[in-house]
């Protein structure tokens, strides 16, 4: 009777009608992610205008949003393991749905920021756990351009709330966009139907009939009767921040932490308060909302050439020079006069900032082994939150001295610069596709040994 290892049976598979089901589903996930982010900053003038707040309300309404995003990321993906990430998943989904629908109703600055706080919850879980969930099941070829395409939803729902901005804002007021948030609601069914169980769910349960009916997707030839075997218990129960820095990560794990806490500085400063730098900059609203939808498509495109770049070169190569490039992009858009050398810089700098990020979650994904990942991603998109909650309210500061455009864009390009540095410490070396080649070269080397001796 043959014995298997699942994991192992997901790394080497191909890719399948499953994996191409799941990832349109993850896909669609993401994008009322970035599609929430966005619609807030291009509402930012409406909301000032009907409820007389200032820019400081409005970026500490931003952070308020964030802060709920931060404990969601924490809560979520720490009790993924004990709950499910499937349940979680759809749990989240939605509470970001329905007080995003929810908002839409506002009458009243109070009421409008305990639903974004309430929505952030759901946002701030969905995210580590779509990451954790889909990296289970992704071929060890394909899991980083896969997880990297994924978060590319963000962009083009961010795209979506710029389009949504253009054609309602102005004639429809704020409200109707905010109800589009809620869609989700309508496919929430659908999503639940599609959703696997994790697989660490399903091995620490000794879940073999589970086991087979979801491998058999990825692995069509695998028999009923096939026996497996499971990491230990150990293992697989619980994973903790704590193990994060076991075994000599603690370094990577706190470098990591600070990549993705500049990575959100630079996009939280940008999709809560690109349209009013833009407008500041002598753009009306719908012209403000196009470099709005340049940056999602420069963070698109940006991931997908980068991504390729990232299976030659490595993570590291890629995303420090990445990081310069959008520092450099930062001062010089403060200082262009034309709009095509604006829009081009700014693609650049949606490559460096969101597009970044999208890889750096796959860089996370891979770096740690399947035991501790989804509390790896949940704690880094926490800790990254922290930047999303600092960043609108310190631009909203900045506002209000009126300076001119190119201290402001400076101001966020600082970010850039700290990012590549926290980078450039990650240790290559501890991470678990570093650990499994050398396993590999020592039982080769073994074997090579053996046969001599014979």
């Amino acid at each position: 009777m043959n014995t298997v290892n699942p994991i192992e049976i997901v790394n080497k598979s191909k890719l399948k009608s499953f994996h191409y089901i799941l990832i349109i589903c993850m896909f669609f996930i993401m994008m009322f992610d970035g599609y929430d982010v966005v619609i807030y900053g291009a509402t930012i003038p409406l909301l000032k205008a009907d409820w007389g707040i200032t820019n400081i309300v409005a970026g500490s309404i931003s952070s308020y949003t964030t802060i709920g995003t931060a404990v969601g990321a924490i809560v979520f993906g720490l009790y993924a393991d004990r709950f499910g990430k499937k349940r979680i998943i759809i749990f989240t989904i939605f509470l970001f749905s329905f007080f995003t629908l929810l908002s839409g109703f506002a009458t009243s600055p109070t009421f409008f920021i305990i639903c974004r706080i309430i929505a952030g919850l759901g946002f701030g879980g969905v995210m580590p756990n779509v990451a954790a969930l889909i990296s289970e099941y992704a071929p060890t070829k394909h899991r980083a351009a896969i997880i990297s395409f994924i978060f590319c939803g963000y962009s083009v729902g961010a795209m979506a709330a710029s389009f949504s901005g253009q054609l309602l804002l102005e004639q429809f007021g704020w409200q109707p966009v905010y109800l589009i948030g809620g869609l989700p609601l309508l496919f929430l069914p659908f999503i639940a139907r599609i959703l696997p169980v994790s697989i660490s769910s399903l091995m620490q349960k000794n879940d073999t009939k589970g086991l087979v009916t979801i491998l058999q997707k990825i692995e069509p030839t695998l028999s009923k009767d096939v026996q497996f075997t499971y990491i230990q218990q150990e293992q697989l129960q619980k994973s903790s921040v704590r193990d994060l820095f076991k075994n000599k990560l603690g370094l990577s794990t706190m470098m990591f932490w600070l990549s993705c806490f500049c990575a959100f500085i630079l996009m939280y400063s940008l999709n809560t308060w690109l349209p009013t730098l833009m407008m500041n900059a002598g753009y009306n609203l719908k012209s403000s909302l196009t470099f709005v939808v340049v940056l999602q498509i420069g963070a698109i495109i940006g991931t997908m050439i980068f991504g390729n770049f990232i299976q030659l070169l490595g993570f590291k190569r890629v995303l420090i020079p990445l990081y310069i490039v959008g520092a450099v992009s930062l001062v010089l858009i403060g200082y262009s006069q034309n709009i095509y050398i604006a829009y081009g810089l700014i693609a650049l700098i949606g490559a460096a900032s969101v597009g970044l990020q999208n890889m750096s979650n796959a860089y996370v994904a891979e770096y740690y082994s399947v035991d501790v990942r989804a509390a790896a991603l949940g704690s880094t998109m926490a800790f990254g939150r922290i930047g999303s909650i600092v960043a609108p309210t310190y631009m909203g500061i900045l506002l209000t001295f009126n300076l001119e455009p190119q201290f402001n864009f400076f101001a966020i390009g600082i970010a850039a610069i700290f990012g590549a540095i926290a980078l450039s410490f990650i240790r290559e070396d501890r991470a678990d596709y570093a650990v499994e080649k050398q396993v590999t070269s020592n039982q080769a080397t073994i074997l090579k040994s053996s046969t001599n001796n014979l």
